[in-house]
């Protein structure tokens, strides 16, 4: 064991669970074995890159705005909708009725980018005692919690003095739970208004009061993400009404945000950019210049010199050190559209030539035959079935090893039968697909679930991982299985053979890592059902408490093996 030549092996008798149409009669009342052998040894092992499983990020389901992003007011610019007014101002409401209040809005705000303002006639002469006014209550409530402080923002301007008081309260309006006021001001024109809120209570549903005031501000190409108005100062940006997904976000979480939220996390930022398409009109690729020159500047934006052009404009913003984008992605699922090839190539040039070192992504799929055009990596989706994904989990072994490599950055079960709004049929289903990805490392380079968010008050896709309101949180299934395989990125990647007459309604992977002083190899056993179509209802009555198979093992010899090399 101690020799260069040696090779460690793990011989294990696991108990496995049969769910094929036979076991369902005599054969279940029996447990059914299967001869697992990992080979740990050097010679055959292969490091899995650092970059395998990583986070997917799309506003969809409030995961952003009303989500991650700490914006606590929603539509708090009165941009729903656009630069059209009378705007959309929904969810603010007034506090008093029509005879007391008289609330339009107009294009005279103080911002170039985002011109609607709302104005607020006071109508009352001898108003109610609570004051009239107007209120938001956020994203289906705000959490508003005792001993914490909230910072409120704004801009006004008026005709004569104003007396303007900021509230929080409970949902109804009856519970004050932080109150702030302005007096004595005279802003003749646009004033900005900074003031701090402390809660003496909590409440998970309050809302924003503002009272006697007079004035505040606030699935085509047109609505496609235009990184350039998500820079710069919060109130200034107009924001972008999602047509995919259907609501209005203020892009308070832009792209500079994002580029922060990656570094934070330590994570390698993907950008992925619109190259003219979308889902229902294109860009010829003869005009396309202008979206390319668009992307460079982003590009230089977050690449760029503190003097350059953009990246002065990042430094400007408080970040003058260079973020480190290495990906971008030429479009999304935009593969078979008339104009992507032509539109990409033009994409691959430019940037190429200017950022020789990013890694470029494509999204026609090349795991089955070769792409017609360069790529370093192609991007590849897939939602479907339980049984479908644990039969996918052979996917890439017959994928050329030459060439691009896979980028996998959306997959799920979502089939309504097996995931409902997230289940252990799906999450075993994903973990089989996952141990292909280990054991296809060598060719898939990335990997991320998807959705990651949604706001339990806004469910247009299920399932996703993390489930939310503005004070709850938990992780469905599949959450779980992401943080189970979280040690892979990076590993050691060993073969592993089963012998068993149900091998095919097996997947199974060991890995070995390292932390601070042993090495540890993990085996995964994953059973699942790929034939039986109430697969769902026979887990729920044969499958033991933990979901996998598994266990990890501190290999002192190892240890020293490794160490011998």
């Amino acid at each position: 064991m101690g020799s260069k030549d040696a090779f460690f092996c793990t011989f294990c008798s696991l108990l496995l669970f049969c769910f094929s149409s036979k076991c369902l009669s005599s054969e279940l009342d029996l447990p059914q074995t299967a001869l697992v052998e990992v080979d740990a040894s050097w010679e055959v092992s292969r490091k899995i890159p650092d970059t395998l499983f990583g986070l997917f990020f799309e506003e969809i389901n409030h995961a952003g705005a009303g989500g991650i992003w700490a914006e606590l007011v929603s539509n708090r610019g009165f941009e729903s909708g656009g630069p059209h007014t009378p705007s959309n101002i929904d969810p603010w409401s007034i506090i008093g009725d029509e005879s007391s209040i008289y609330i339009t809005t107009d294009r005279s705000s103080c911002f170039s980018k985002n011109t609607v303002a709302l104005r607020m006639e006071i109508l009352c002469e001898n108003c109610p005692a609570g004051g009239v006014g107007i209120y938001n209550p956020g994203f289906w409530g705000m959490n508003i919690e005792e001993g914490k402080t909230y910072n409120l923002v704004m801009y006004i301007r008026s005709l004569e003095s104003v007396e303007l008081t900021a509230s929080l309260t409970c949902s109804d309006g009856m519970q004050n739970l932080a109150s702030v006021s302005i007096q004595e001001i005279d802003p003749s024109n646009w004033t900005k208004i900074e003031m701090q809120l402390l809660a003496q209570g909590t409440c998970r549903t309050s809302r924003l009061e503002l009272t006697r005031g007079c004035f505040v501000e606030g699935d085509w190409l047109r609505n496609a993400f235009r990184w350039r108005e998500t820079i710069g100062p919060w109130e200034q940006r107009p924001g972008h009404f999602g047509d995919v997904w259907n609501y209005w976000t203020d892009d308070g979480l832009g792209y500079y945000e994002f580029l922060q939220l990656a570094e934070d996390l330590g994570a390698a930022p993907i950008w992925v950019f619109n190259v003219g398409i979308s889902h229902h009109d294109e860009v010829d690729t003869i005009i396309i210049e202008p979206f390319v020159k668009d992307v460079l500047d982003s590009l230089e934006f977050a690449r760029g010199s503190a003097e350059s052009t953009w990246g002065s404009v990042r430094a400007a913003m408080g970040h003058p050190e260079r973020f480190p984008l290495k990906y971008v992605a030429i479009g999304n699922e935009d593969c078979g559209k008339e104009f992507y090839r032509g539109n990409y190539l033009k994409f691959y040039d430019a940037i190429r030539k200017a950022y020789p070192d990013i890694q470029m992504i494509s999204n026609c799929d090349g795991s089955s035959r070769p792409l017609d055009h360069p790529a370093d990596l192609y991007d590849f989706h897939v939602y479907t079935s339980a049984a479908n994904l644990f039969i996918m989990k052979n996917k890439f072994d017959r994928t050329s090893r030459i060439g691009p490599k896979v980028f996998v950055s959306e997959y799920a079960v979502n089939e309504q039968r097996d995931a409902g709004k997230g289940s252990l049929l799906a999450s075993l289903a994903e973990a089989a697909f996952l141990t292909g990805f280990e054991k296809n490392s060598d060719v898939v380079q990335m990997a991320s679930y998807a959705p990651l968010f949604v706001n339990d008050n806004d469910s247009t896709w299920n399932p996703d991982a993390i489930v939310f309101n503005s004070w709850q949180q938990y992780g469905t299934p599949s959450y779980w299985v992401q943080t189970y395989f979280r040690e892979s990125s990076g590993s050691v990647i060993h073969p592993i053979t089963i012998s068993s007459r149900y091998s095919d309604s097996l997947a199974a992977s060991a890995i070995t890592w390292q932390d601070s002083e042993d090495i540890f190899l993990r085996v995964k056993v994953v059973p699942v059902e790929s034939e039986l179509p109430n697969a769902a209802e026979v887990m729920e009555a044969v499958l033991p408490p933990f979901s996998f198979t598994s266990f990890d093992l501190a290999l002192d010899q190892y240890s020293k093996l490794v160490a011998e090399m």
